[in-house]
C-alpha cells in the first residue's frame, strides 16, 4: 500500500515537488541566461531597431489608448478617462447611417478595382523591362515609370484637374478636335472610379514593379538557358520559368494589398471628389475625415476607424490563411 504522502518511487511529495521547481527554476534562469548573452553578442542590431521600435510604440501603440473613445460619450473638456461608456451605440449609428453604409460600398468597389486592373499592372511592368535587352533605354525607361511614385498626391491631383479640365484640358481639347461637347469629368459621378484608379496605377505601377524586379532577377539563370537548349521562346520561358519563379512574391504583395483594401488613398481622393461626385467618391476615411475633424464627432469617427481597421485585419489574416493552405506561401 503506498503511502498518500509518497510518489510511486516512494519518494515524499514535498520533497518531490521541492526538486521539480528546482528543476523548472534552472530551465528558466537557463534561458534568461541565453537570452541575456544573446542580446550581449548581437547589441549593435537591436541598438539599430531601437528608433523603430520607439517610433511604433509613440505613433502606432501608444495612440490606442485612445480607440475606448469608439465606446465613449467623448468630451474633449472631460477628456478619455473621464468620458462616460456608452457601449456600441456608436457602432448602432454606424450601420444605421446611409452616408457611411455607401462609404464602405464605395470603398469595397474602389478596392475591387484597384485590385482588378492596380495590382497586375507592376507585374506586367517588370515582365516587359525584363524582355528588355537594350541597357540604356531600359534605364531611361525605368526612370520615367518611376517618377510620379515621388511626385506629391498635391501635384499629381493638379495634373489630373488642368488634363480634364472643360476648357484647357488635353482630354477636351482633343474631344472637341473630335467634333464633341466638352466633358466635365470631374464633376460626374460616374467617371470618379475610371479616373481615380487610372491616377493610381499611373503614380505607382512603376515603383511598385520594383519588387517584383527584384523577384526576377533571382530567378535561376539556369533554368533559362535549359529552356533555350530545349527550343523555348522567349513568351514560352516568360510563362514557364518566369512567372512560376516570382508567384510566392505575387501572393505575398497579394496578402498586403488585400489587408489595405480599406485604406483608399485618402490623399487623393479628398483632392479629387466634391459634393457633386460623393456619390461614387466618397469612401470611409474621407467619411471619418469629415465627421471626425470637420464635424467634430470624434467618437463616432474612432468607431468609424476601428470597425475599418478590424475589417482590414480580418481580410488580411484570410487571405494569408487562404494562401498558406493553398499554396503553401504566406506571410507568416
Amino acid at each position: 500500500m503506498v503511502d498518500e504522502n509518497t510518489n510511486a518511487g516512494g519518494q515524499p511529495l514535498e520533497e518531490a515537488l521541492i526538486k521539480a521547481r528546482e528543476a523548472q527554476r534552472r530551465v528558466t534562469d537557463g534561458r534568461w541566461v541565453r537570452l541575456f548573452d544573446h542580446f550581449k553578442r548581437e547589441w549593435q542590431i537591436y541598438a539599430m531597431l531601437l528608433p523603430t521600435i520607439i517610433w511604433f510604440v509613440v505613433f502606432l501603440y501608444k495612440p490606442m489608448y485612445g480607440l475606448q473613445i469608439a465606446f465613449k460619450d467623448y468630451s474633449i473638456f472631460r477628456g478619455v478617462a473621464d468620458s462616460p461608456w456608452i457601449g456600441w451605440e456608436h457602432f448602432q449609428t454606424l450601420f444605421a447611417n446611409d452616408q457611411f453604409i455607401r462609404a464602405v460600398r464605395n470603398t469595397i468597389t474602389i478596392s475591387f478595382y484597384n485590385l482588378l486592373f492596380g495590382f497586375p499592372a507592376p507585374i506586367i511592368l517588370a515582365l516587359m523591362f525584363n524582355e528588355v535587352m537594350h541597357a540604356t533605354y531600359k534605364r531611361t525607361a525605368q526612370t520615367i515609370v518611376y517618377l510620379p511614385h515621388f511626385i506629391s498626391s498635391v501635384i499629381i491631383a493638379g495634373i489630373v484637374i488642368t488634363a480634364f479640365s472643360p476648357t484647357a484640358g488635353i482630354i477636351n481639347t482633343f474631344i472637341g478636335w473630335l467634333g464633341f461637347d466638352p466633358v466635365y469629368f470631374l464633376t460626374q459621378p460616374q467617371w470618379f472610379r475610371p479616373i481615380f484608379v487610372g491616377t493610381g496605377i499611373w503614380q505607382e505601377a512603376g515603383f511598385g514593379s520594383i519588387v517584383f524586379l527584384a523577384a526576377i532577377a533571382g530567378v535561376n539563370p539556369s533554368l533559362y538557358e535549359s529552356a533555350v537548349v530545349d527550343g523555348a521562346n522567349r513568351w514560352q520561358m516568360m510563362w514557364k520559368i518566369t512567372i512560376p519563379s516570382i508567384l510566392p512574391t505575387i501572393l505575398i504583395m497579394l496578402i498586403i494589398r488585400i489587408g489595405n483594401v480599406m485604406e483608399v488613398s485618402f490623399e487623393l481622393v479628398i483632392l479629387l471628389y466634391q459634393p457633386s461626385t460623393y456619390e461614387t467618391a466618397d469612401v470611409v476615411n474621407t467619411w471619418i475625415y469629415r465627421q471626425g475633424l470637420q464635424s467634430g464627432q470624434y467618437d463616432l469617427a474612432a468607431a468609424a476607424g476601428l470597425f475599418n481597421a478590424v475589417v482590414a485585419f480580418v481580410l488580411v489574416m484570410t487571405a494569408n490563411t487562404l494562401s498558406r493552405r493553398f499554396s503553401r506561401t504566406s506571410l507568416w
